[in-house]
């Protein structure tokens, strides 16, 4: 697979990402390292997220509806994948610029 592919790949679920990052690590080019950043970063704020989620819903259920706020997150995953297929390196909105230089074992 070539790069430009494992960068859409890493978005899609973890076990995407690990394909992506094991597949590529030895032909990596800038791109692919990019979205490998931005994918795990979002993965790692979905997380949190959710469990911030879990815990308003346990304690005030009445608050659960703000869950939907994910579907704001679910859209900064769709947009990581269109910049992957263009071949651009832009940030996800929000929490993007976070992770430009984070992750130093990605490369």
């Amino acid at each position: 697979m070539n790069n430009k592919t494992l960068s859409i790949i890493s978005y899609i679920t973890p076990i995407g990402w690990l394909v992506a990052y094991l597949s590529g690590k030895d032909q990596a080019d800038s791109l692919l390292k990019y979205h490998l950043r931005q994918s795990l970063g979002l993965m790692i704020i979905s997380i949190i997220f959710n469990i911030i989620m879990r815990v308003i819903a346990t304690a005030a259920p009445a608050l659960s509806f703000l869950g939907i706020v994910g579907l704001v997150i679910l859209i900064f995953w769709v947009l990581g994948m269109i910049n992957a297929a263009n071949g651009a390196e832009k940030p996800v909105p929000v929490f993007g610029k976070m992770f430009e230089d984070k992750f130093a074992f990605i490369g």
